[in-house]
């Protein structure tokens, strides 16, 4: 959802060469790979973190090569869910930490601007994941209720 609230007309930068299987000097063994997954989970780290410690510590550039599905797939599969996407969650997290800014800054209008555009963001998303089945039909997001839902 980059670029949603600028003039820019996409994004920029460099994509990942398509292959379709692990290179041959990284460790390829799915079992291992899928352990590693589940206690980095178990130790509290994010899908994105995750994926970054098996990179830079494991020698797996990419785990969805070895294991045949996405990191948060593994976690669900082994039932490690979260309640709310990882995606949804940054989001909700950043707009409390604009709210708590807001609170001691009340006339600063750039922040009030960039708060209302979060929750945008969060509505589409939530609308998004709602369709899909990843949240309840019948989820809202609430500014009150939200630092309960991010604690």
């Amino acid at each position: 959802m980059s670029r949603m609230h600028s003039g820019g007309k996409g994004s920029s930068g460099s994509s990942k060469p398509s292959v379709s299987d692990a290179p041959a000097w990284s460790d390829t063994d799915k079992k291992d790979v899928e352990e590693l997954i589940v206690s980095l989970a178990g130790e509290g780290h994010s899908t994105a973190m995750i994926g970054t410690i098996l990179r830079d510590q494991h020698a797996v550039p990419d785990a969805r090569l070895v294991t045949g599905e996405r990191i948060s797939q593994t976690l669900s599969r082994n039932g490690i869910m979260n309640k709310y996407p990882e995606d949804m969650m940054n989001l909700m997290r950043k707009a409390l930490n604009l709210i708590d800014h807001l609170s001691g800054n009340s006339k600063d209008l750039h922040n009030r601007r960039q708060l209302e555009l979060c929750e945008s963001k969060i509505r589409r998303l939530a609308r998004y994941y709602r369709d899909t089945g990843r949240l309840d039909k019948d989820w809202v997001y609430k500014q009150d209720q939200l630092r309960l839902m991010v604690e």
